[in-house]
């Protein structure tokens, strides 16, 4: 299941929420990013913390508005904001961003052994190049592999890149930390820059066909 899948039954926000948490949230929403990366409410975990809100982001495929639930190049991630007014030690604050990527991977780069320390310089470089502060940022990279038998959609072998990571920001001003995340999203896709196109290669035509 992908984040979207369950953005329909997302719980509706509390009345009496901190005025920190809910200036926080409205931020979340006002991030500008990538034309291919749909994001959606989604329902929190509810016992992280006294307060959280989560958002799921996904990548649209080309030419259509469906997000088809087996396909290559599936690309997810989810972002969840946890709120606790007296501070956690384990946090040295009181917002923590957790955050969450899957994207499937050809074969060559999920043998690469620089891939984790390359997707991790991904999200420590979109994070500083916006100058918000953070604090406490640790995670891990993995890249896994998956053998499709019998009966299953999907090609006989994937290979998937996933990144989990949560840090602390010391200011309700989260649109810079949901921009980066989702700026991580994009090159964990592959996406072109926005506004830049990749070009299909053209089809071989024989010579008899002339």
């Amino acid at each position: 299941m992908t984040p979207l899948d369950i953005r329909d039954g997302a719980a509706p926000t509390p009345e009496g929420e901190p005025a920190r948490f809910r200036a926080a949230v409205d931020a979340m929403g006002k991030a500008s990013v990538h034309p291919r990366i749909e994001l959606a409410p989604i329902r929190p975990p509810q016992r992280l913390a006294p307060y959280s809100y989560a958002i799921g982001a996904e990548v649209k495929h080309p030419d259509t508005n469906v997000i088809p639930v087996d396909s290559d190049d599936d690309a997810f991630g989810r972002l969840i904001l946890l709120h606790d007014p007296n501070g956690q030690e384990a946090w040295h604050g009181v917002f923590r961003l957790v955050a969450y990527i899957q994207a499937d991977i050809d074969g060559a780069l999920a043998g690469d052994p620089l891939l984790p320390e390359v997707a991790w310089s991904w999200l420590v470089d979109a994070l500083e190049s916006r100058g918000e502060p953070f604090t406490a940022l640790g995670g891990t990279v993995t890249s896994t592999s998956s053998v499709r038998y019998g009966d299953i959609a999907g090609p006989p072998r994937a290979y998937q890149l996933e990144l989990r990571a949560s840090w602390t920001v010391e200011s309700t001003e989260l649109e810079p930390h949901v921009e980066a995340f989702c700026e991580v999203l994009a090159y964990a896709a592959g996406l072109p820059p926005a506004g830049i196109t990749h070009l299909r290669p053209r089809p071989q035509i024989a010579d008899d066909q002339f």
